[in-house]
C-alpha cells in the first residue's frame, strides 16, 4: 500500500469561503487569487470550487493558460503584469488583463503592435513600497497610458501593507483617494484582510474610499485567517480548504528521562506513549515546529514531541490513552485541516508554532504528497 499521507482539497469549503468574501463586500466584484498554483492546492483542483468568481488573479502566464484550458472565458488578471514584450502577444491571444506598475511596462505597451486594445490595472505605490508608481508620478503614468491606442480601459489599484494589523489601511486609502478622486475607472483595493475587516465594519479614520469595485481575496479563500491570531479562521466563518492527514505507523512506550528523536530535543518527565507519524519536512511539514505544536490524533488534540524528521513526526499519545481514546497503529493523524470527526485544526495554529504563516505551509506542500479533491 502507499505511504499513508494524503492532502485533501475541499471543494465545498472553497465555495463557502468565496461566499464569505462576497458577503463581506456584496457590491464588489471578486477576483479569486490563485497565484502560486492556487496557494499550493492546484489550479485544476480548485477551479470547480472557485468558478463562480467574477475573475481569477494570478502571476504566471502558464497558470493563465491552464485556466483557459479548463474552459474559463472570464477575466484573468496578471497581478505583476508582463515581464518582457512578447508576453503582450500572449495577453492579446488569451485576452488577459494585466497590471502596469512601472515605466518599462508602459514602454512595452507603446511599442506593441496589436489590433486588440489591452485592459490594464494601473498600480499605485501608496505605502507598500514594493510595486507601483508613487502618488507623485501616478497621474502622469495614467495620462501616458490613456494616450496609447494599445490601451482600452484603465482600472486603478493599490495594495495594502497593514490591512491585517493595528495600523490598518486608512493612511493608504487617504493617499489613493486624494490622487485618484477625479480619475475614471474601476478600483481594486481590498486584499483578504481588508475585505474581511472593512466588510465587518472596521473603522475608517479618514473619509477615503472604504470599498473596492473589485476585491482580491487570496488566503481567505483557502480557509486561513489573514489577521491571525487577532482573529481565527473560525471567527471569520472560514472553513479549511486543505486537510493534510496521515496515520500512526509505530508506537513507543518510553520511561522518565528517555529522549525522543534527533538531538534528544524532547526528554520525557514521566512515562510517555509516543506515536510515530508518517509525515516529515520532506512532505512540507515545517522542520522548525517545536515540541508542543498542536496535532489531532483520532480527532483529539495533542502535541508533537521532539524534532521533526525528514519522514516522521513523534506525537504524544499519553493523554489520549489515559482518556480511554483507542489510539495506536493506524490511528488517523490530522496535521492541519478537518479530522474525520469534524474537529478542525487551523493551519494558522501550526504555522504560528513554526514562527511563520499559514500561507507558507499551504504553498510548501511537497510534490511527493498525494493530493485528491472531495
Amino acid at each position: 500500500m502507499p505511504r499513508p499521507i494524503l492532502a485533501t482539497i475541499h471543494i465545498a469549503a472553497l465555495r463557502h469561503n468565496l461566499d464569505c468574501a462576497r458577503r463581506a463586500m456584496p457590491d464588489a466584484k471578486t477576483w479569486a487569487v490563485v497565484k502560486a498554483n492556487a496557494y499550493g492546492h492546484g489550479i485544476e483542483r480548485v477551479f470547480e470550487g472557485l468558478r463562480s468568481a467574477d475573475g481569477f488573479a494570478l502571476l504566471d502566464l502558464d497558470e493563465a493558460q491552464r485556466l483557459r484550458r479548463l474552459g474559463w472565458r472570464g477575466p484573468i488578471l496578471l497581478l505583476e503584469g508582463v515581464f518582457e514584450p512578447r508576453d503582450l502577444e500572449l495577453c492579446s491571444r488569451l485576452d488577459l488583463w494585466h497590471t502596469v506598475h512601472c515605466d518599462e511596462q508602459i514602454d512595452m505597451l507603446a511599442a506593441h503592435k496589436t489590433n486588440m486594445a489591452h485592459r490594464v490595472f494601473l498600480k499605485m505605490n501608496s505605502g507598500m513600497n514594493r510595486l507601483g508608481f508613487t502618488p507623485e508620478r501616478y497621474r502622469a503614468a495614467w495620462t501616458r497610458l490613456n494616450a496609447l491606442p494599445q490601451v482600452d480601459e484603465i482600472s486603478l489599484m493599490t495594495h495594502f501593507s497593514d490591512a491585517d494589523g493595528a495600523r490598518g489601511v486608512s493612511h493608504q486609502l487617504a493617499v489613493f483617494d486624494q490622487v485618484t478622486r477625479d480619475l475614471p475607472g474601476e478600483r481594486s483595493l481590498s486584499n483578504s484582510a481588508a475585505t474581511l475587516r472593512l466588510g465587518a465594519g472596521a473603522p475608517i479614520e479618514s473619509g477615503a474610499l472604504a470599498t473596492s469595485d473589485w476585491t482580491r481575496p487570496g488566503i481567505l479563500l483557502y480557509g486561513s485567517a489573514p489577521d491571525f491570531p487577532q482573529h481565527s479562521s473560525a471567527e471569520w466563518g472560514l472553513q479549511p480548504s486543505m486537510t493534510l492527514a496521515s496515520r500512526i505507523i509505530a508506537t513507543q512506550a518510553v520511561g522518565t528521562g528517555a529522549s525522543v528523536g534527533y538531538g534528544s530535543a524532547f526528554v520525557a518527565d514521566k512515562p510517555t506513549l509516543v506515536g510515530v507519524v508518517a509525515c516529515g519536512y520532506a512532505d512540507g511539514y515545517p522542520r522548525v515546529c517545536p515540541t508542543g505544536t498542536p496535532v489531532l490524533v483520532a480527532g483529539r488534540r495533542t502535541r508533537t514531541l521532539g524534532r521533526v524528521s525528514m519522514d516522521m513526526i513523534a506525537v504524544d499519545l499519553t493523554p489520549l490513552a489515559q482518556a480511554g481514546v483507542p489510539v495506536g497503529f493506524g490511528s488517523e493523524v490530522t496535521l492541519w485541516g478537518r479530522a474525520s470527526n469534524g474537529e478542525v485544526l487551523a493551519v494558522d495554529e501550526v504555522a504560528q508554532a513554526a514562527g511563520t504563516l499559514g500561507y507558507e505551509l499551504l504553498c510548501a506542500l511537497a510534490q511527493r504528497v498525494p493530493v485528491e479533491a472531495d
